[in-house]
């Protein structure tokens, strides 16, 4: 899954693909490097982030999908059913959603359904996370949200266990370490650990420095912790680094 990210603010590539010409050549570019998936988002989900209205969502994202509409899977990326409604109607046909609540909307127009945990919203999520057992508070959660969508009527399910949405660093590396737990609840599990500041500390961490490294500076950490997410089982793996995720992944299958 390609990400691509219509938005001023997003905390890795905000403002680089604002405008929907930008925004399609850059999905095309991630199709011709392996992408199956494009992801396209119009709000951000950083932490502190701010929400945008349903109408701007739109206008981001609308054009974008029904330029790519056909020629790959599209995922819309919001947490409005508004926004998921008009998407499907446009092309999309998968909802990746960080609330885990719109699962009606793709039962309705039976499409796909990504349920992702989040441990608050993008504005408070990384003030404090708690958990007593993170992988099998996450892991019970995430079931428990696939049972309810598929006794609704979804039939494709994914279960994302939200990596650095409200969740600590030892958090993140707790639940990297668990998709084989994940995995083995028989839904196909999604994993994005793309550029997040886990990776940033760990680099920062090797390099003996405080300051974590740029979210451009992370590929070799993003490309790693997807090789191995997939390695330990997870189907879906949602990157913004495609060429390099796509060219390690079939390197490590040959």
């Amino acid at each position: 899954m390609g990400v691509v990210n219509v938005t001023p603010d997003s905390f890795s590539d905000g403002g680089q693909f604002s405008g929907a010409g930008e925004a399609i050549e850059y999905a095309r570019d991630l199709v011709r490097q392996g992408a199956a998936v494009i992801d396209i988002g119009g709000e951000s989900s950083r932490p502190g982030a701010r929400p945008v209205s349903e109408a701007e969502e739109l206008a981001r994202v609308l054009p974008v999908i029904e330029a790519l509409a056909g020629a790959v899977r599209i995922s819309i990326d919001t947490a409005k059913p508004g926004v998921a409604h008009a998407a499907i109607a446009a092309g999309a046909t998968l909802v990746n959603d960080i609330t885990a609540s719109l699962h009606g909307v793709a039962a309705e127009h039976g499409v796909g359904w990504v349920a992702m945990h989040m441990q608050g919203g993008p504005r408070t999520m990384q003030v404090e996370p708690r958990y007593h057992d993170v992988v099998a508070e996450i892991t019970e959660f995430l079931v428990a949200r696939a049972e309810a969508a598929r006794a609704d009527g979804v039939q494709e399910i994914w279960i994302d266990p939200g990596i650095g949405f409200g969740k600590t660093v030892a958090h993140n590396w707790a639940l990297l370490a668990a998709i084989p737990r994940l995995a083995a609840t028989g839904w196909p599990v999604t994993v994005g650990t793309s550029r997040k500041a886990f990776l940033g500390l760990a680099a920062a961490e090797a390099d003996g420095t405080d300051s974590p490294t740029l979210a451009s500076d992370r590929l070799e950490g993003s490309v790693a912790t997807a090789w191995r997410a997939a390695a330990d089982g997870a189907a879906m793996v949602r990157v913004h680094d495609v060429a390099a995720t796509v060219g390690a992944l079939q390197a490590a299958a040959a």
